[in-house]
């Protein structure tokens, strides 16, 4: 983001400020985006601990046991709705202007995140039924599972490149027109990935149709198809 801004002459002294915001805005979001689109049945009996680090026990009382659950898609819309404030508080530059240039970072933290995923050997994939794959030994596992965090952490890295290429070749012109790609590549990558993912719950109990996260990802799809359509309206 510093590099973007100096290119275009634009004042670092602000981002400071956003990188609290999104901070806050992206774990706040995750964490929510969990409790209630993958584990609501949870939490709604356990609402103390949806924002503190501790879980009850059986015979009574509290013990520590740090955060687990973060959901992309409550992160996604944390971050949409961190940077409105944002931008409110530092109009600088229209909102659509901002987000074409914070998705390209944006997308490169995604890919780190799901190799974070792959050392905690977390949402991981289906098992395979063949040699390919990766042991999860530390599960107690002995068959080898679709490596589902590598598979989307290779097409994250793959979608920053062709973002920042999209950028200098121009298109951060057309404000708007990064964040329709943005969407519409991030969250097809994740609704194909799903394909290959064990299970995570959530509503696709009785939704069996698509997985909680392809249920997910479809609305941001759309989203992303609209405004990449509505911006090369508006700019042509």
């Amino acid at each position: 983001m510093k590099k973007m801004y100096e290119k275009e002459k634009v004042s670092i002294e602000t981002l400071e400020s956003m990188l609290t915001y999104i901070v806050i805005s992206t774990l706040l979001g995750a964490r929510l985006g969990h409790v209630f689109f993958y584990d609501w049945a949870y939490y709604q009996n356990h609402l103390m601990e949806i924002l503190l680090p501790i879980a009850s026990k059986p015979g009574g009382g509290f013990s520590f046991v740090g955060f687990r659950g973060l959901a992309s898609h409550g992160a996604a819309i944390g971050i949409l709705l961190g940077i409105i404030l944002y931008q409110r508080n530092y109009p600088y530059k229209p909102l659509a202007w901002i987000l074409d240039r914070l998705i390209i970072p944006t997308t490169l933290g995604g890919a780190f995140v799901r190799i974070g995923n792959f050392f905690n050997s977390e949402i991981v994939g289906d098992f395979t039924g063949n040699n390919f794959g990766v042991v999860f030994v530390n599960r107690g596992e002995s068959l080898p599972r679709h490596p589902a965090q590598l598979y989307e952490a290779i097409l994250y890295f793959a979608l920053f490149f062709f973002l920042r290429y999209l950028y200098r070749k121009g298109l951060r012109q057309k404000d708007g027109f990064l964040v329709g790609v943005f969407m519409t590549a991030l969250f097809s990558i994740r609704f194909i990935v799903e394909y290959v993912k064990a299970s995570q719950g959530g509503f696709e109990t009785f939704l069996p149709a698509l997985s909680t996260g392809q249920w997910l990802s479809l609305p941001l799809i759309i989203a992303g198809l609209f405004v990449m359509y509505r911006t090369r309206t508006v700019n042509t």
